[in-house]
Parts: C-alpha cells; structure tokens; sequence
C-alpha cells in the first residue's frame, strides 16, 4: 500500500499501522512526532491507528539543544 509520507509516496510494505511503519523505517519512536491524515496521534495510539491507501503522515524528530 502506499501513504503520502513527509509529502513523499512510501511503500508501506508490511505495516499496517502506524506503529509498525515507524519500526520498519527503523526511526526511533521516543524522539518522533506522528501526525495521521491532519491528526496529531498519541505514541499510545500509534498500534492501534490502521493505515489505508493514500493516507498523509508527517513524521517530526524532536531534537534538544541550545
């Protein structure tokens, strides 16, 4: 299946939501910020949050510093 991933067209492979996308990225999930078809989603909601064709992700790193 394909999303709209950081405004470019991913194959999703295997993944099926948006937890499991983030770990077949191999993105750390502690530092990310996930927002689903304009809705900013909860770490917690990720496993349970599906993925459908042509769905929109912008995925955020949290970076600290001074």
């Amino acid at each position: 299946m394909k999303v709209l991933l950081n405004g470019e067209i991913r194959d999703t492979g295997s993944a099926g939501t948006v937890a499991q996308l983030v770990e077949t990225l191999g993105w750390p999930a502690a530092v990310l910020l996930v927002e689903h078809n304009g809705e900013a989603l909860r770490r917690e909601d990720w496993a349970c949050r599906p993925l459908g064709e042509g769905d929109r992700l912008e995925v955020i790193r949290i970076v600290a510093g001074g």
